[in-house]
């Protein structure tokens, strides 16, 4: 089959697609899986494994749908995991949670009633449960500034400059000055030799996952909380809002599978694209909404090709300045922040508990061991029902 200039402009389309998945929001995997325990070799086998899950699925149902259908790590799921802290258990509890969480969305995707059940949590809360998760990370860098100015100066600026001109590229702009500035700081430290050359071979970590009950409300249900919520709902609704009608009962099957064996490796959890999806579902990718596919191929393509530089990729970032590696994760989630909060406090009815539920999000409280993602939630649907209590009795008394 040949291909015409508007085939090779859906490529273009998937290659952008992916390098940008990729590039700005790696830091954000990256930091989560270190946080919860993760070693150097762990962290790398799991970014390999979510490469390489999330590429297939990209070829696979562009192929069988002929849509371009688009595929992604979690990333807000990675942000929960970067501010929740080590796991009990250690990294095999986070393991079993990860497992236990790709198994609920592959329940949801064979019980069509648990996914109606999910849609029905207040989208309020779920929002400003993530815009809090997102707030901590968001702020790390200019908690840093004084420590790092001219480092993470160069970050921030190389993302505002570029945002002013082409908002696409702000987050690759970033990473690159990052990279720049890590380089001469690491030449100086002479951070070049701690990286051995066996660390930048990718190989597959397996993990023996391990169920703790702490683990479980503390990792596995807010995460499969926000990768339902903040992904794959909305991932179905930028699919739709350029006319394709693409059942969840696949994706979230073959996402849960992905899920539960990709655990065993160190990968948290994949699912639809959302933001990114765009990019190869609009008319940018090809004026012909029946070729796009073509755009979701080329991306599944372009993350199984990137798969094998995983170890190399995490064996600079963690010999890289972490100030730098903060500051390239805050400036990829400033956007999905924005959205988050303003779906969390546009509804007035919900506002208020909307707030405390941001709040406690940010705060990083932990009680018997249960982060603050969990907290929040309870403490968001414990005011939305005083406020309902209240309304009612106000209602009776006119």
């Amino acid at each position: 089959m040949t291909m015409g200039r508007d085939d090779l402009q859906a490529v273009t389309a998937g290659l952008v697609c992916a390098v940008v998945g990729f590039t700005s929001s790696f830091a954000v995997v990256l930091a989560g899986l270190r946080a919860v325990g993760a070693t150097q070799a762990q962290a790398a086998s799991g970014l390999l494994v979510l490469c390489l899950t999330m590429g297939l699925g990209c070829i696979v149902f562009s192929l069988r749908t002929r849509m371009p259908v688009t595929m992604a790590w979690s990333t807000p799921g990675a942000a929960l995991l970067a501010t929740t802290g080590a796991a009990a258990g250690g990294f095999a509890g986070a393991v079993g949670a990860f497992a236990v969480c790709g198994m609920l969305l592959a329940l949801c995707g064979a019980v069509p009633w648990l996914e109606k059940l999910v849609e029905r949590i207040p989208a309020a809360l779920a929002s400003a449960m993530l815009a809090g998760i997102l707030l901590t990370i968001c702020a790390k860098p200019f908690v840093d500034l004084p420590r790092a100015p001219w480092q993470i100066g160069c970050v921030l600026l190389a993302w505002l400059v570029t945002t002013a001109f082409a908002r696409r590229w702000a987050v690759l702009a970033a990473l690159a000055a990052a990279l720049a500035a890590a380089l001469v700081v690491m030449g100086v430290d002479g951070a070049f030799s701690r990286t051995g050359a066996t660390t930048l071979v990718p190989h597959l970590e397996f993990v023996t996952p391990h169920l703790d009950a702490t683990a479980m409300v503390a990792i596995a249900l807010p995460l499969f909380l926000v990768t339902m919520t903040s992904q794959n709902l909305p991932g179905v609704a930028v699919l739709a809002s350029f006319g394709y009608r693409l059942g969840l009962r696949g994706p979230l099957l073959y996402t849960g599978a992905a899920g539960v064996a990709g655990s065993l490796a160190g990968a948290h959890a994949i699912n639809l694209a959302a933001i990114s999806a765009a990019l190869a579902a609009g008319p940018e990718a090809h004026p012909d909404r029946d070729r796009r596919w073509i755009a979701g191929v080329t991306c599944g393509v372009v993350y199984v090709a990137l798969a094998p530089a995983s170890a190399a990729v995490v064996a600079v970032a963690l010999v890289a300045p972490q100030a730098l590696l903060a500051a390239v994760a805050a400036v990829a989630l400033f956007s999905t922040f924005a959205a988050a909060a303003a779906s969390a406090l546009e509804p007035v009815a919900t506002r208020e508990a909307a707030a405390v539920t941001l709040v406690v999000a940010g705060s990083g409280v932990t009680l018997g061991g249960v982060g603050s993602a969990f907290w929040s939630v309870l403490a968001g649907l414990l005011v939305l029902g005083v406020s309902a209590v209240a309304l009612r009795r106000a209602a009776s008394k006119q």
